[in-house]
C-alpha cells in the first residue's frame, strides 16, 4: 500500500481528498501544526498526524521517511480576509514557506518519495484580455504581475528544485472548487435563501471551476499516470460568465421563485477591497493539456456540477 503525505490536509481540499484517496486504497498521513503524531486504532477514518512548523522550518522526519507521495495542499486562505498588507504577506509567506520546507526535507532526510504534487492557483494569469476570449489561458503563459500572480510565481518556485532531488513533480493550477463543504459555492448560495440571484459587477467575468470530485479524480490520476508530469490547470473544460453560474445555480435550486439581483463593482470594493479585484476579474482558463494526458472530467458542465452538489446538499452529504 502506497502512504501518502498530505500537507494541508485539514482544509476544504485537504478533507475530501484524504477520505478520497483512502476509498481508493492508499494510507494517508498528515501534516499538521495542531500537535504530534496522533493515531486511534478504535477510529479508522482518523489519519495520522505528524508535527510541523514551516514558519519554524520544523517538520517530523517520520513522516518523510514513510512517504511515498507528498501532497502539498498547504496555504492561508486566500478569500478568508480581507486583503491587508500584513494579510498578504501571510498568504505568500505560507505558500513560499511549506515548498522550501518540503525541499530541504527532501533533501536531508533519506526518504523513498517518487512524487511530489503541489497545488497552485488560476490567480497565475490575468484577466481576460477580451470576453469572451478566443485564447484561454494555457499553462505556458507568463504569471500576472498583480498579487496573485506574483504569489503563484513564487508558489510554485520554492517547489521546483525537488525535480533536481530526483522527484517527479506535477503543479495543478486550480480554479474556483465546488463542493457543499464551503467555499465560493456556499457563498453564492446565501442570497438564494431569501430568493436572491446575486449576480457580481456586469456579470459578464468568466468563472474557470471545478468539481471537488474532479479535483480528487485529478490527483489520483496523477499517482497512477507517471507521464504527468509539470503544470496543468486543473479547471472544467466548459467555464462559464458569473451570470450563467448565478442564474443556473438560482434555478436549479429555487426554480422560478428568485429575483436577480446585479451587485455594483463599488459595492463590492467597498467590501471586500483589493480583493475585489479577484472577484471581478474574468479569466478564462484552459484544461486542453490534462485532457490530451487522457484525463476525462464527470462533470464537464455547470448542470452537471449542480444537479449532483444540491442533490448531496439536500441529502446531507
Amino acid at each position: 500500500m502506497h502512504t501518502i503525505l498530505l500537507a494541508g490536509g485539514t482544509g476544504l481540499i485537504g478533507t475530501e481528498l484524504q477520505k478520497f484517496l483512502g476509498e481508493n486504497g492508499y494510507r494517508v498521513i498528515v501534516l499538521s501544526r495542531a500537535g504530534g503524531k496522533r493515531e486511534d486504532s478504535n477510529v479508522k477514518s482518523l489519519p495520522e498526524i505528524f508535527f510541523w512548523d514551516p514558519s519554524q522550518n520544523k517538520i517530523d522526519r517520520e513522516a518523510i521517511e514513510q512517504a511515498d507521495v507528498i501532497i502539498n495542499l498547504a496555504g492561508a486562505g486566500v478569500a478568508d480576509k480581507r486583503w491587508t498588507k500584513a494579510r498578504k504577506k501571510e498568504i505568500a509567506e505560507s505558500r513560499v514557506n511549506t515548498g522550501k520546507l518540503i525541499v530541504k526535507a527532501l533533501s536531508e532526510i533519506p526518504n523513498r518519495v517518487k512524487l511530489v504534487i503541489n497545488s497552485s492557483g488560476i490567480g497565475w494569469y490575468g484577466a481576460d484580455p477580451l470576453i469572451p476570449n478566443p485564447h484561454p489561458f494555457t499553462e505556458d503563459m507568463p504569471p500576472d504581475k498583480e498579487f496573485l500572480g506574483i504569489t503563484c510565481k513564487a508558489w510554485e518556485d520554492s517547489i521546483q528544485p525537488v525535480t533536481g532531488l530526483g522527484k517527479r513533480l506535477v503543479i495543478f493550477r486550480t480554479g474556483i472548487v465546488l463542493t457543499t463543504k464551503g467555499g465560493a459555492l456556499a457563498e453564492f448560495l446565501k442570497p438564494l435563501q431569501w430568493g436572491v440571484a446575486g449576480i457580481l459587477g456586469s456579470g459578464r467575468q468568466i468563472i474557470s471551476w471545478i468539481h471537488i470530485h474532479d479535483l480528487c479524480r485529478l490527483f489520483l490520476f496523477a499517482i497512477q499516470n507517471d507521464n504527468v508530469q509539470g503544470v496543468y490547470n486543473a479547471v472544467s473544460p466548459q467555464p462559464v460568465s458569473n451570470k450563467a453560474f448565478t442564474i443556473r445555480l438560482a434555478q436549479k435550486k429555487r426554480g422560478r421563485f428568485y429575483i436577480p439581483l446585479y451587485v455594483p463593482s463599488f459595492v463590492l470594493k467597498l467590501i471586500l477591497g483589493e480583493m475585489s479585484v479577484e472577484v471581478l476579474k474574468s479569466a478564462t482558463v484552459s484544461s486542453h493539456r490534462i485532457n490530451r494526458e487522457g484525463f476525462v472530467f464527470n462533470y464537464e458542465n455547470i448542470d452537471a456540477a449542480f444537479d449532483t452538489l444540491l442533490a448531496n446538499k439536500q441529502s446531507g452529504l
